[in-house]
């Protein structure tokens, strides 16, 4: 190897990102991400939306959003995961309604603008559309019927899913994900017609791509052949009952490691947690799927929560082939405290916040060893 490709190697590995630079006002993305020649470790956060009209000016692209961004790189964070939403009306999936709380347009201006206030701060931007049921059902479990009605689904969603591909095209975001826990469509003999969406995503975007299975259905997934990168929302119950202990816990998740080890051998990919969390609340790694709000009296209990993440991501940090993973979540205003109560996800002001602080502060032996994307290169061509 040459010495200034050394040099260049090295420099990825360590600063994870090249600095996006202003050239008269306008911001410049870095260099589109490939695994196939860095060695990032994915030290990323969620950061939910707030595009509620009766909260202006506090959403994705605002000043309120860049200082939520600050913050994380104070953390030490150097991937953010940015999450825009569609309305679908129930899981009979007739349609997805690309308006959410503010127009279409409005909210693809701003969800630009927010890619770039990342890249200028040198972080590294995940793209991952989700579906809002607004009948309260899981989008896991849509299900339009007959053929004919999955393949109105199949066109409102592609049209979806490949707007918000344009978007992240446009702005180089880093990694795209063609969904997030679609069940009975990637698991299923529907998975045919996903592979139809996936062509349209990489006609419109031509970065990494991705897809989001929970972590219960990640093996029976039919479509990891389809993209780049395997992402698992890792929700891992690591407790039978109530008061499990640390060193339970642990031995629970390095167990679960060596499962998810299995699947990156399996498909030869790499396999990262596009989201991974657990609730504010006692137990929260026992049935971690129930929310506190279906609970009598949920109470905040934020060791609990920082013993369940620590027991969970230690393995995962100290396997050189794991890329990494995104924390769920934080909201696009740091100071806005009335998006989810105190026993919510969020790790911010809490122990979790600590936890995370010093997991992603120090070494991890992927960036060392570079097992990761020398893994995707036997395999893979370069990015589409």
């Amino acid at each position: 190897m040459s010495a200034p490709r050394f040099v260049r190697k090295l420099a990825a590995a360590l600063t994870l990102a090249t600095a996006a630079v202003s050239h008269g006002g306008e911001v410049v993305a870095p260099a589109r991400f490939d695994f196939r020649d860095e060695a990032p470790a994915m030290r990323g956060m969620t950061i939910g939306p707030i595009e509620s009209g009766c909260h202006p000016g506090v959403g994705y692209g605002t000043k309120a959003f860049e200082a939520t961004l600050d913050e994380l790189v104070g953390w030490g964070a150097n991937w953010v995961s940015l999450t825009p939403f569609g309305r679908v009306g129930s899981k009979a999936g007739l349609g997805v309604d690309p308006k959410f709380e503010a127009d279409v347009r409005t909210n693809r201006e701003a969800f630009g603008r927010a890619i770039d206030q990342a890249h200028a701060r040198g972080l590294r931007v995940l793209v991952v559309p989700h579906l809002w049921v607004e009948s309260g059902e899981w989008r896991a479990t849509i299900e339009p019927g007959d053929d004919e009605a999955w393949a109105l689904w199949e066109a409102s969603y592609t049209r979806y899913v490949t707007a918000w591909a344009e978007v992240a095209e446009k702005h180089h975001a880093d990694v795209f994900a063609a969904g997030v826990e679609l069940r009975s469509w990637v698991t299923t003999a529907r998975a045919e017609s996903f592979r139809s969406v996936i062509k349209s995503i990489r006609n419109a975007y031509h970065g990494v791509l991705t897809y989001s299975a929970n972590w219960d259905d990640a093996e029976d997934t039919l479509i990891w052949n389809d993209v780049d990168l395997i992402g698992i929302n890792a929700f891992y119950p690591l407790a039978d009952g109530p008061n499990a202990t640390l060193d339970a816990m642990t031995a629970r998740a390095a167990s679960t490691a060596l499962s998810v080890r299995s699947l990156r051998a399996r498909f030869r990919k790499p396999v990262y947690f596009s989201e991974v969390g657990y609730t504010t609340r006692p137990d929260p790694a026992w049935k971690p799927w129930e929310w506190p709000e279906d609970l009598d009296h949920p109470v905040v209990d934020e060791a609990a929560q920082a013993l369940a993440m620590r027991a969970l991501l230690t393995p995962f940090v100290n396997d050189a082939s794991f890329p990494g993973f995104f924390v769920w979540r934080v909201y696009a205003d740091p100071n806005d405290v009335s998006q989810e109560p105190g026993w919510g996800f969020s790790p911010r002001g809490k122990r979790a916040e600590r936890i995370l602080r010093s997991l992603w502060r120090k070494p991890w032996p992927g960036e060392k060893h570079a097992r990761w994307p020398a893994l995707a290169a036997e395999t893979l061509g370069s990015p589409r």
